[in-house]
């Protein structure tokens, strides 16, 4: 259900209006329109804005930090101030961190070219070149080594490293050195003070990392205090400049939505403010916001509505009408009933051990359980129970429930496509619901003829005896229904272009349809593959544990736990993934669902 909207209208005076605003966000109910030109156009909200995003990603940053088991992690206190404190902290020990990595690399390359030829200080080379001796440092293969260099040049082997020579030659000053060889080009420093170097700054790094750790563990929640004060100046500023200037800059103009039930305590504030107001009701037009208002059962299944897109105003919430199936789906999809039984007991021991739990949270739980209960008595079709039969039990109880629901793999197919075509159906009966009460009852006899039309074929194939197929009834019928498919299916246009619209309209309804319902088949496919693999990691439990008593039951249930549990990761995914797609493309397309909604969002702290 979508609750019902009421539009407000303010003028204030322009030296009340910052308390006004603060007032209102107080009340914490009305949604303000805002007006995306002003946003981009003033500096402070997009300094805020960019300031808001490093807040944010600082944040995350520190939750990232490793920290020891026994590290106490402060979730309470901390100010915004201190925060803002932090955001500078963590700023320069990211900046010093990335200079300290520069350097680190920068060491780890010198010092690589320098253990080639030892350890000796460069300036014991400077002396020889100062009483006129040079030394030349080389490197070449193994092949192109000549030993007349050695007499020529008084070339040394300092080094031999997978076939490369690394020798260095002693020339007088001025004597030219003619090698067609690599010249190698070494640090200022020896390979001992580069040692050091890279030990120091290794240890700077790690300090620096420790640094980052502890802000990590007292100072997270002064981050979110900063935020949170951040993220209220910028919504207050997005309120500002929503408003528009009117009587000559002296008053302020802002419009908003508030739900209808709240409209007795809104005019109770405004009468109090002394503020000129108006409440109306939507108009053809209006970019409602929208608040789904779902009870029970129904609303736990609203996140997944939203994970499409919420209804516009005036159409139908399909949330409702969506989750019966898709408890089902996702039951067929598992279609085991220890899988069930497990997710069930471990969503309800969550809920219990749990100290504080927040209504998203419980809502989220109680549709695992709801779900979990599906998959349960879904798994009984075929008597699956963590990839075993259990109708091979010698049992009476067993027994007599095998004879009352067992399924074998064609009563299941057969069970998918039914329900297919009972969802879709069910979907052109909320879209011909949803014409008539958007346009008019005459927008919506097209689709009901269709739904007439698909209906009578059904009772003539499945019921011959009641009405047979081409018989007079049934052409009657037949006839009523495409009077209705191609003379109104465009209501106040020309009969020929409603025909010739009419027969565009069959044929996607012929070839939509039939692909529509095969679709289902997923639902079959996906159970009996989960119930397949399930099947095997038992077999392979058994038939890989060794033949000890001590040793084979330990590997077998190893191989049992790890193999079901990647087997019920993989076929949840699959159960909540293909019921969506189900639910997103096959049966909103056919019940005429636009979508499009923005979100009900009030302006409050």
């Amino acid at each position: 259900m979508i609750t019902k909207m009421k539009k407000l209208t303010f003028l204030v005076y322009h030296k009340e209006y910052e308390d006004f605003l603060n007032s209102l966000r107080e009340l914490g109910v009305v949604h303000i329109v805002e007006k995306q030109q002003g946003v981009a156009d003033n500096t402070e909200l997009q300094e805020n804005i960019r300031l808001s995003n490093r807040l944010a990603a600082t944040m995350k940053l520190l939750q990232n930090q490793k920290h020891e088991k026994n590290a106490v992690i402060a979730t309470e206190g901390g100010t915004a101030g201190r925060g803002m404190q932090v955001l500078d902290e963590v700023d320069t020990l990211q900046t010093e961190h990335g200079k300290l990595s520069q350097q680190l690399q920068s060491y780890a390359k010198e010092k690589e070219a320098l253990e080639a030829w030892g350890n000796f200080e460069p300036t014991d080379i400077q002396k020889l070149k100062d009483v006129g001796y040079v030394i030349g440092f080389y490197s070449c293969s193994e092949g192109n080594y000549k030993e007349e260099w050695e007499t020529e040049y008084n070339a040394m082997i300092v080094n031999r490293i997978s076939s490369k020579v690394f020798f260095v030659t002693v020339t007088k000053a001025g004597q030219e050195v003619d090698l067609d060889v690599e010249q190698a080009k070494l640090p200022a420093y020896s390979l001992a003070r580069l040692e050091t170097m890279y030990d120091t700054t290794e240890q700077a790094i790690e300090e620096n990392e420790k640094k980052l750790v502890a802000l990590s563990e007292t100072e997270i929640p002064s981050l979110k205090a900063a935020l949170k004060e951040l993220q209220g100046q910028i919504e207050f500023s997005k309120v500002v400049l929503s408003s528009e200037q009117a009587a000559g800059d002296k008053l302020m103009l802002i419009e908003g939505w508030a739900p209808a039930f709240s409209q007795v305590e809104i005019e109770a504030y405004l009468n109090d403010a002394h503020v000129y107001y108006e409440i109306t009701d939507p108009v053809p037009g209006d970019n409602v916001p929208i608040r789904l208002n779902n009870k029970g059962f129904f609303a736990w299944f609203e996140p997944i509505c939203k994970l499409y897109m919420l209804p516009k105003y005036n159409e139908l919430d399909l949330t409702p009408f969506f989750a019966p199936f898709f408890m089902i789906f996702f039951g067929l999809c598992l279609g085991d009933s220890g899988y069930g039984l497990f997710l069930f007991l471990g969503a309800t021991a969550y809920r219990l051990i749990a100290k504080k739990l927040t209504p998203s949270t419980k809502s989220i739980l109680s549709l695992i359980q709801v779900l979990a209960v599906s998959t349960f008595f879904c798994g009984l079709l075929t008597g699956t129970f963590f990839g075993a039969n259990i109708y091979d039990l010698d049992w009476p109880i067993v027994q007599r429930l095998k004879h009352a629901v067992l399924m074998d793999n064609n009563d299941m197919f057969q069970l998918s496509l039914i329900l297919g075509a009972i969802q879709i159906l069910f979907g052109m009966v909320l879209k011909a619901v949803n014409q008539t009460i958007q346009f008019g009852f005459k927008y919506a006899v097209a689709t009901i003829g269709w739904i007439i039309l698909l209906v009578s074929m059904a009772v003539s194939a499945l019921l011959p005896e009641v009405m047979p197929m081409g018989g007079t009834v049934h052409l009657i019928i037949l006839g009523i229904s495409a009077a209705m498919i191609f003379l109104y299916n465009s209501p106040g246009k020309n009969i020929f272009l409603n025909i010739g619209l009419g027969l565009w309209d069959s044929y996607n309804m012929a070839t939509g349809l039939l692909g529509d319902v095969l679709s289902y088949v997923r639902l079959f496919a996906l159970g009996l593959s989960g119930g397949i693999l399930a099947g095997v990691f038992n077999s392979l439990a058994v038939g890989m544990s060794p033949d000890n008593v001590i040793a084979g039951p330990i590997v077998m249930v190893l191989i049992f736990v790890i193999g079901h549990a990647i087997n019920i990761f993989m076929n949840v995914l699959g159960a909540m993934v293909h019921p969506m797609r189900l639910t997103f493309v096959e049966f909103f397309k056919n019940s005429g669902y636009e979508g499009g909604g923005k979100e009900y969002k009030p302006f409050k702290n």
